[in-house]
């Protein structure tokens, strides 16, 4: 089901890079230690993480080589679910260890597929500038779909209790890949350590440093 799901969104994802290039010849647990001291941001999705340094590097780094998504930060109206610098460590650490137990040259994210990277990268856009009162509309949470490629993610809203009150305390998000399946064992799940930054043109939503970049996924893609 994965990789039939896969497919259809690669292509998809393919298609939309092809448009944009064309255009341009004539763009884990939720309690680390992470403090959200900025509610309101004046400025874009990218001028914001720009803005970060030391946090989201490794982001930058990657829409850097992806116009079309580097451009849907800064013009489109969406929600970013941001991965730090940790969550690609992780991912490229855990990748070259593989290569290097298979003889292989190791691979960073300057140098890894495009398509792969791109199509990866792609599910933490997500269409419309949503918060988190959205999802706490339900008790189930919400299905969304990225910019890119239309592949779905499902996001829901958690309270924390706080003085003895069930539901009184802080809100987290947990950010889901579905892998086209209803049944939630099949899902990888992520938490957000800070919600509802709010830029000129999008709601940010930080995640925790645990997740590994590309929902479990990374060494399956670009170790090829």
């Amino acid at each position: 089901m994965k990789k039939k799901l896969y497919k259809h969104s690669l292509l998809l994802l393919i298609a939309v890079m092809g448009i944009y290039l064309s255009a341009c010849k004539k763009s884990d647990s939720p309690y680390y230690d992470y403090t959200n001291t900025v509610q309101t941001y004046k400025g874009t999705a990218v001028d914001y993480l720009r803005s970060k340094p030391n946090t989201f590097d490794s982001l930058l780094l990657v829409l850097d080589r992806f116009p079309f998504l580097k451009d849907s930060l800064t013009n489109q109206k969406v929600t970013l679910f941001a991965p730090v610098n940790e969550n690609f460590a992780a991912s490229v650490k855990y990748l070259n260890q593989t290569r290097k137990a298979e003889g292989k040259t190791p691979i960073y994210l300057s140098t890894a597929d495009p398509l792969e990277l791109a199509f990866m990268l792609s599910k933490y856009i997500v269409r419309g500038n949503l918060t988190s009162s959205v999802y706490a509309s339900t008790v189930d949470g919400i299905s969304v779909t990225t910019v890119a490629s239309n592949y779905p993610m499902h996001v829901k809203a958690l309270q924390a209790d706080a003085s003895g009150f069930v539901g009184g305390g802080a809100t987290t998000l947990e950010y889901s890949d579905m892998y086209g399946s209803t049944i939630r064992l099949n899902w990888v799940t992520t938490n957000t350590n800070a919600i509802n930054i709010k830029t000129n043109n999008a709601t940010i939503n930080i995640l925790t440093p645990l997740h590994n970049f590309g929902f479990d996924e990374f060494t399956y893609r670009l170790d090829q």
